[in-house]
């Protein structure tokens, strides 16, 4: 297992006893934490590692800053993007680059040509969610070479994720076809992932899919915010519905690979270790994020240099370092 730890102010000790945080989260719903609400209570024994009360409440800042930033871009995110076809020419002048425009990205400064070959990527957002939570992360992703990144919206009135896990199956053979490639890769944060997992396991995916990286994804179900459990998507991210059974039945020959990003402090993971891929028959990574909230997930930078390392694992015959830059980790595999 891989622990991503940041940096020192968010250091951790035990704390006398919880405090109340009030949280909006867009990931999987909306949560509203305070010393009244049992969900509170529930929230914090799933969590390992508690934080001191003044770490608590930074990372809480810090998602309530990542809210109110993602709900001012929010709108920007609503309609589809319209993918560039490959080779076109890029706009220039500075700012031109529209972060939520525009499937292909010009060769980043500093990136020599000829670099890593990167298939495409696609990034699935979470439940009420839109696009525009990639935005710092599709930065990253083409600041460091990748050159086509596609960010898809599901509509939050879809009531299934199999029928949404067959429509990005759509999507991804229209891509295949506009890109000429074979293959693409898949970033999905919360809901997001476990549409992509459903769509590589369940729909023969894992021939189109070569890896895939779940941020802060309920794999084993969450038990977070039962009044959202009117939504049948919500329903079908619950331990035990049929969807989850399903993802938990063999699997044998899959050959997609699976990382999966999960944090000590995710308010929408309980317990935490939903996000967690546990199965027998899939190649899976589980990388610990210590200190960074849902919300921060997509959007921490860190957070971004890992999923950048899983991605460049299958761009070269050596192996990528199991030590990310950031923190000296230990590493747990299974297969």
């Amino acid at each position: 297992m891989k622990v991503l730890s940041f940096p020192r102010r968010l250091g951790a000790c035990r704390p006398r006893s919880p405090i109340p945080i009030g949280l909006g989260l867009l990931g999987l719903g909306a949560l509203s934490l305070n010393p009244l609400n049992p969900e509170t209570f529930r929230v914090l024994r799933g969590v390992h590692d508690l934080r001191a009360p003044a770490a608590l409440l930074r990372a809480t800042a810090l998602e309530l800053a990542i809210l109110a930033g993602h709900v001012l871009l929010y709108p920007t995110g609503l309609t589809a993007e319209h993918p560039v076809r490959p080779g076109a020419a890029p706009s220039e002048g500075p700012g031109a680059e529209d972060p939520l425009a525009g499937a292909t990205a010009p060769t980043p400064l500093g990136c020599p040509p000829g670099g890593a070959d990167h298939p495409p990527v696609v990034l699935l957002h979470g439940f009420v969610d839109n696009r525009s939570v990639f935005v710092l992360l599709r930065r990253s992703l083409a600041r460091h070479g990748w050159r086509h990144l596609e960010c898809l919206n599901h509509s939050p009135l879809t009531p299934d994720i199999r029928a949404a896990a067959a429509l990005l199956g759509t999507q991804i053979e229209a891509i295949c076809a506009r890109t000429g490639r074979s293959e693409v890769d898949i970033v999905g944060h919360s809901l997001g992932g476990l549409i992509a997992r459903y769509y590589i396991q369940c729909l023969g995916g894992d021939l189109r899919v070569r890896t895939l990286v779940t941020l802060g994804t309920p794999h084993s179900g969450t038990t977070v915010a039962p009044l959202a459990s009117a939504h049948p998507v919500v329903r079908q991210m619950r331990p035990g519905s049929g969807l989850i059974e399903e993802l938990r039945g063999p699997a044998p020959g899959c050959r997609t690979r699976f990382v999966s990003f999960w944090s000590d402090l995710d308010q929408l993971m309980v317990p935490i270790e939903t996000a967690r891929i546990e199965h027998p028959d899939l190649i899976t990574e589980n990388v610990q994020v210590s200190g960074v909230g849902h919300l921060a997930m997509p959007v921490h930078p860190a957070v971004a240099a890992g999923i950048r390392r899983a991605l460049e694992k299958n761009d070269s015959t050596d192996p990528a370092p199991d030590v990310l830059p950031i923190v000296p980790p230990t590493a747990e595999r299974s297969n």
